[in-house]
């Protein structure tokens, strides 16, 4: 204990030397989020040196061995740090589908070449990822993909479409399922990294309600891939994709936590008694979630989580995310309803509202994972 306090007063200490102010301002928009790759710009100065800092010390992704670019922490002193960077309201450094999904697939399936090559540029910001899993025709039904990929003795040449691709026109690379065998459903895909600027890749953003358009269509017209890009075994990527999904829905779910930016009912402080007391029943429900959340993670991360956890996380934390939505358009009233003004702040209290409509869809709707749930829990076929 005397060991976990030490590092804690040092981390206090290092993050309030380090962490730049505009770094402890919460973000006014997802623009300001910064998501690294070979193309990306930083918004300010203090962004790039708080990211810069960051991964000197390994800690933006502090749970990763050290020689893959992470600072080997154990889980309590990654949760000291977690604590620490939520007390001055700090900023994530980076966000990045290779630290969330792909990196923990690639530590649990991918060989040493692999791991040494991809996890310590993902580590660093340098390579931005996207995810090539729901097709048109495969969605919900995700191990009916069609997206082909030939051997053809020294490559894959890969053919098919996904969709829903998120910021796949700023990617780099992409993690992809795609069938190589058509003799077993779900035996017969496997689980390939190829770089978007590979002949045959385009993508096609797709303009949401809200506005904004951060999903993608992506083609893939004869892309040619090395066949020692391929993670795990050959028709067996659909245990790595399951495992990424159980990371996927762990990310997704923290979406009910809300951020760093305290309760509700310290922001909104409404006239109506009503929509007061409809704010502290949520606020009540929102600490409920963040200490079985808390819970949860632990458990994940020893591996002794129940198989229906994930999906029984991400139902539960999406579901309060839209809530928090729906009553923040409450509280504002009808500045809430202003769609692009200096006192709206460009619309942002109703895009990010329009926005969460989508986290009962993506990565799994809430109906795949109520049935998930009720499989595990009931004993039901196909648990």
């Amino acid at each position: 204990m005397a060991e976990l306090d030490s590092f804690r007063s040092e981390t206090r200490a290092w993050l309030e030397a380090n962490c730049p102010p505009e770094m402890r301002e919460p973000m006014r928009s997802e623009s300001e989020a910064c998501w690294g790759g070979r193309n990306w710009t930083f918004s300010s100065d203090a962004q790039r040196v708080w990211l810069e800092r960051m991964v000197e010390r390994g800690w933006t992704v502090p749970h990763w061995p050290k020689d893959y670019g992470g600072a080997g922490l154990s889980p309590a002193e990654a949760k000291v740090l977690k604590e620490e960077m939520a007390r001055i309201g700090a900023r994530n450094p980076l966000y990045s589908f290779g630290i969330s999904m792909l990196g923990p697939a690639l530590l649990k399936f991918g060989n040493d070449e692999q791991k040494k090559r991809f996890l310590p540029e993902i580590a660093r910001g340098e390579i931005r990822w996207c995810q090539g899993y729901s097709e048109p025709g495969a969605g919900s039904d995700l191990a009916g993909l069609q997206t082909k990929a030939e051997d053809k003795g020294d490559h894959w040449l890969v053919n098919g479409q996904k969709v829903w691709t998120s910021y796949a026109d700023k990617a780099d690379w992409i993690f992809c399922l795609v069938r190589t065998s058509t003799e077993s459903k779900q035996g017969g895909i496997s689980f390939l990294l190829f770089d978007m600027q590979t002949p045959g890749v385009s993508t096609k953003p797709i303009l949401l309600i809200s506005g904004n358009s951060p999903f993608c269509e992506t083609f893939f017209d004869d892309v040619k891939v090395p066949k020692n890009q391929v993670v795990g075994e050959v028709n067996r990527g659909w245990d790595v994709a399951k495992y990424l999904l159980g990371h996927e829905r762990e990310m997704i779910a923290g979406m009910g936590l809300g951020g760093t930016g305290g309760t509700l009912g310290r922001m909104l402080k409404p006239d109506d008694p009503f929509l007061r007391a409809e704010i502290a029943a949520f606020d009540v429900d929102a600490l409920a979630f963040a200490a079985m959340s808390e819970r949860f993670f632990e458990m994940f991360k020893a591996s002794e989580a129940h198989p229906a956890s994930p999906s029984m996380m991400k139902y539960a934390g999406t579901e309060l995310n839209k809530r928090r939505h729906e009553l923040m358009m409450a509280a504002g009233g009808s500045d809430a309803l202003e769609w692009d003004s200096d006192r709206s702040k460009g619309g942002k209290t109703p895009r990010d509202w329009l926005r969460t409509k989508a986290n009962s869809i993506e990565g799994g709707t809430s109906e795949i994972q109520l049935n998930i749930v009720a499989k595990h829990i009931l004993g039901l076929p196909g648990a």
